[in-house]
């Protein structure tokens, strides 16, 4: 880590940035659900609904596919496992980041932020995604849900902290979940909401997020004004 590019200009507000990936950064939320649905199949289980499957999202891996298939027992686990990711790495390299994402990056980036990844996603996941040319260099770190604690589990955020030298009320997790906002919660962090990825509001209040955006463009707005 280095810190001559922020020392010139510290940020109103936060220091330190944390994006949930799937349904934050990236427009992934459709493609995990299907992968999650036909894994389902492809074992014998109930399928969940679009809704059940795309609620898990944001979990790590086998607590996410154990919590959309109730009735898939244990021993099934690891083949429920490799069906999903075979379903997922046939689709991977058809996601992208939402619009407006990649300058908003930029922008935070140059007013001196740290800006993070906090992800249920693999690291062999999230290294794949980051290989995009477009994203090169605009994160400074990243945690995932195989390497820690999942969400909502706070230790992703407590190690993303430690790494950076910030405390709890210099930092702001943004994410499309209520995992991604009770994580934030958990390790005394402010949130904010995004309403375009897995998880519809209603359930957000509760975790009392800064703001809820419904766009990349209200996102952005309210960072470059508030953060």
């Amino acid at each position: 880590m280095t810190t001559e590019n922020h020392s010139a200009r510290r940020p109103r507000r936060f220091d330190l940035i944390a994006f949930d990936w799937d349904g934050t950064v990236a427009d992934s939320t459709a493609i995990i659900s299907r992968s999650i649905q036909e894994a389902v199949r492809d074992v014998g289980g109930t399928v969940p609904s679009d809704e059940q499957a795309a609620y898990v999202i944001g979990m790590a891996l086998m607590p996410a596919l154990a919590r959309a298939a109730p009735d898939v027992p244990p021993e099934k686990y690891p083949e429920l496992a490799n069906r999903y990711r075979f379903h997922f790495f046939k689709h991977q390299d058809d996601i992208c980041v939402f619009d407006g994402i990649l300058p908003l990056l930029a922008e935070l980036r140059e007013r001196g932020h740290w800006l993070t990844v906090a992800t249920g996603k693999s690291r062999m996941g999230l290294n794949h995604a980051l290989q995009d040319p477009q994203l090169k260099g605009l994160f400074d770190g990243s945690r995932t849900a195989d390497e820690t604690a999942g969400k909502p589990s706070p230790l992703m955020l407590h190690e993303l902290m430690a790494e950076f030298g910030v405390e709890p009320e210099r930092t702001l997790m943004i994410g499309d979940t209520t995992h991604d906002l009770q994580m934030a919660q958990n390790a005394g962090c402010a949130c904010v909401g995004v309403s375009y990825g897995a998880h519809a509001p209603d359930g957000f209040a509760q975790f009392d997020p800064l703001f809820v955006a419904d766009s990349t463009t209200q996102l952005r707005a309210w960072l470059l004004a508030n953060a």
